[in-house]
């Protein structure tokens, strides 16, 4: 079996960017029994992959470090549905519904750090695999089933709303497939819903959102507008992401929209209070995952690390560009000679140890801003629960 790596760069695409022919829907005996829980990847209550530590070190620009210990609130006034990205090493074309170290990794890094103020819930699911969309970009028939891993995360979505929501206020969250699932199922089965109300917003970054140009709503989605503060609810934080010096090329995969008059969304999660500031970013201690290249010394001083991850207050900042054709999430290295830090925060898509350039930063799109998105989740929590206080929610 060849590496996440070997295969993630052979197919240089994610699920929420290749098109094909949509594939039959699986039929009703097919969808896994969200009852079971073990077809939850994580649920409230539970050790689980989103129950794991989240303490960072924060490294500051003169070199000194502590720990930040990282809490849950005791009693979380809202929840979070995440779906995870393409990670299936499975050697077929739709994953089986078995947690392995791949999708328990992901979850831990993109979505355990939203437990701070929610409860999380986040179905296992038969995702496209890697395996197959490697297939796919070398010319082979698309084998991965797409219907079914949407039929499984819708399936998985309305187990939640009939057993576990209880009219509570809810955010979806999502990457590169995940994101590209979600933002189906905001179209096909939220939308002009009555339970399009409980959405306090939709978080799906890696996926190219196709908005009219100089608009905010339309395109992918007909009734639920882009945020444009953190007091906004039922909206969509959407980007991609890319470094500042290396914009996205003419065929970049990410950021720039297919179809005539449309542009790629770029909601900045680190701008919505309309505050300048940099990027809140909880980095990988060791990089971005076994597709990037590995993370060298974070200081000058050599700083030991002994958390999963690492905070580098200031030093990286964010903001949305657009560039001809192309609307994209530009992160900069904020570099200073008299800054101890390391001036070079891995993300690229390595191959050959080159990066991609159509692939951009995005096996950083939630680290980048992942302590922005967290607390824009609950100051919008707070916005829709004052608008839908408990005892009108149900």
């Amino acid at each position: 079996m060849k590496s996440l790596a070997a295969i993630l760069l052979a197919s240089a695409m994610p699920v929420g960017g290749l098109a094909q022919t949509p594939a039959p829907a699986p039929t009703a005996e097919a969808t896994p029994k969200y009852t079971n829980p073990d077809a939850w990847l994580c649920r409230p209550g539970r050790t689980d992959a989103c129950a794991a530590n989240q303490d960072a070190t924060i490294i500051r620009a003169d070199g000194t470090q502590s720990i930040e210990r990282f809490s849950r609130d005791d009693n979380p006034k809202f929840d979070c549905f995440y779906v995870y990205p393409t990670v299936s090493l499975d050697a077929s074309p739709n994953s089986d519904m078995t947690a392995g170290p791949e999708e328990i990794t992901v979850a831990t890094h993109q979505a355990g750090r939203f437990a701070k103020h929610c409860r999380v819930f986040a179905p296992l699911y038969r995702q496209v695999t890697l395996l197959a969309l490697r297939d796919a970009m070398l010319g082979q028939p698309m084998k991965g089933d797409r219907a079914r891993a949407f039929a499984d995360v819708k399936a998985a979505w309305e187990e939640y709303l009939a057993y576990d929501n209880h009219g509570r206020g809810v955010v979806l969250i999502g990457h590169s497939q995940g994101s590209g699932i979600l933002k189906e199922l905001v179209a096909k089965a939220i939308e002009g819903t009555p339970v399009q109300r409980q959405i306090i917003s939709v978080i799906i970054p890696g996926t190219n959102v196709a908005v009219p140009a100089g608009k905010d709503v339309g395109g992918d989605f007909k009734s639920t507008p882009l945020c444009h503060s953190d007091k906004d609810s039922g909206c969509v934080v959407s980007y991609v992401s890319f470094r500042a010096d290396a914009p996205p090329p003419a065929n970049s995969r990410f950021g720039i929209a297919a179809q005539p008059g449309m542009t790629v969304a770029c909601v900045d999660p680190a701008a919505l209070d309309g505050v300048v500031k940099p990027a809140d970013a909880y980095l990988g201690a060791r990089g971005a995952g076994i597709a990037s290249a590995s993370q060298g010394a974070w200081s000058q001083n050599g700083a030991v690390v002994t958390t999963g991850f690492v905070k580098v207050p200031g030093l990286l900042s964010t903001r949305c560009v657009t560039s001809g054709t192309a609307s994209y999430l530009a992160v900069t290295t904020n570099a200073n000679p008299a800054d101890k830090r390391t001036d070079h925060i891995v993300g690229d898509v390595m191959y050959g140890g080159k990066a991609l350039p159509d692939w951009g930063l995005h096996l950083l799109d939630l680290p980048v801003v992942m302590g922005d998105l967290v607390e824009l989740t609950d100051d919008q929590a707070k916005a829709w629960l004052a608008k839908n206080p408990p005892a009108a929610a149900g």
